[in-house]
């Protein structure tokens, strides 16, 4: 018994000095939260996504519906604050060639509705008056047609991104040739349908958004005068239809065109890297482009980013084997995946020749988003908000 006894004690004297090893302590989050409804956020959010539209070429311009998410990296002393923004957008029916402020464009129809969400890293600097997009995603989507049947029936169907159809190429030709002839002296030649739509109402309906450019032969010139300039440009756009009907023999044709302003988009490139604007960040102003970057500045370059378009999430691919299909919007933007964060040279935003490098973080998930996010939605229609 006393050997048992000792071996008992010696298991217990044994068991209350053994050491455990040390947990890691959890590194609280540099990022602090933001209300999405302030007027300081969604000032930044407007600057943000006039950004996003001007650095387009192809397609139309987005519109906020709300601020899904904002959060704040402040840098180090003088460096001002890293923004991770969240948007959800809606499609307008302006071209991003028209360079149309998004405020002034309409959004679509609820049958036409494209929607989605961007992804933004925003660099703001008020003491130095850098307000700079370095990087951005959006993926856009059109509202599914199961679901916009169920709303009107027998309103018109589109297809916005596939304009295979011959029909559709039809209509964009025919109404254009209408246009043409209308003209006193200008004629315009089409470079690429946008959108599409069809419609059965006495009859099949086509209706399509096409850009034009403006060809160099005038409407006295004969049909010999085919070329084309190399550097002809869109400018313009065009809303044609076509249809008939059992009532009116032959077609229905008609079109109206809106041009763009003559001003050239705003550079991208190597000498417009920099928004100067009033030091006040809240107040929304037109960015003015200065070249402020060194000639001899190593990075330039922006990140920027790209805007992709997904097919309607309620029709099920033929090789699937899902039964349903699900609703979902991805959006990625990770400039890292390093917790600790990664350093983004910034220095040939300052007037001044030194070296500036932020710390850009993993884009942050929506999970641990404030409580006052996502903010009110202009159009509160959870058909148009992302999953």
């Amino acid at each position: 018994m006393s050997v048992l006894l000792l071996l008992a004690l010696c298991t217990l004297a044994t068991g209350c000095g053994a050491s455990y090893p040390p947990q890691p302590a959890t590194i609280p989050s540099p990022l602090l939260s933001l209300d999405c409804n302030s007027s300081y956020v969604l000032d930044i959010a407007s600057d943000i996504l006039q950004d996003i539209n001007r650095d387009r070429n192809d397609g139309y311009v987005l519109s906020l519906n709300r601020v899904s998410d904002a959060r704040e990296h402040r840098q180090g002393a003088g460096l001002g604050s890293l923004l991770y923004f969240t948007l959800d957008v809606l499609e307008t029916g302006c071209h991003v060639l028209s360079r149309t402020p998004w405020k002034n464009c309409g959004v679509r129809l609820f049958h036409e509705s494209v929607y989605g969400q961007c992804k933004a890293i925003f660099y703001i600097n008020k003491e130095k008056r850098i307000f700079y997009l370095p990087a951005y995603n959006c993926t856009l989507r059109p509202v599914s047609r199961r679901v916009v049947f169920m709303t009107c029936p027998d309103c018109p169907s589109t297809s916005p991104y596939d304009l295979s159809n011959p029909r559709y190429m039809e209509a964009a030709t025919e109404s254009l040739a209408k246009y043409n002839s209308r003209s006193p002296s200008k004629q315009y030649s089409l470079v690429k349908i946008t959108k599409t739509f069809s419609q059965w109402v006495f009859g099949p309906a086509y209706f399509v958004e096409y850009l034009i450019k403006e060809s160099p032969c005038t409407k006295s010139q004969d049909s010999s005068c085919a070329l084309e300039s190399p550097d002809s440009v869109p400018v313009g756009i065009c809303h044609g239809s076509k249809s008939q009907s059992p009532q009116h023999p032959g077609k229905l044709i008609s079109v109206t065109c809106s041009f763009f302003n003559s001003q050239a988009p705003t550079p991208r490139g190597e000498n417009a890297a920099v928004n100067q604007r009033p030091a006040n960040p809240t107040k929304v102003e037109e960015p003015q482009q200065q070249n402020t970057a060194p000639t001899n500045s190593p990075t330039k370059a922006v990140l920027k980013g790209s805007v992709q378009y997904l097919p309607d999430w309620g029709k099920k691919p033929e090789d699937s084997q899902e039964k349903e299909p699900v609703e979902t919007v991805p959006v990625q933007l990770d400039l890292t995946t390093n917790p600790q964060g990664e350093p983004l040279d910034v220095s040939f935003l300052f007037l001044e020749p030194m070296e500036e490098k932020l710390v850009v973080l993993p884009f942050p998930s929506k999970e641990r988003r404030s409580a006052e996010c996502p903010g009110p939605a202009q159009k509160d229609d959870p058909r148009l908000l992302p999953p």
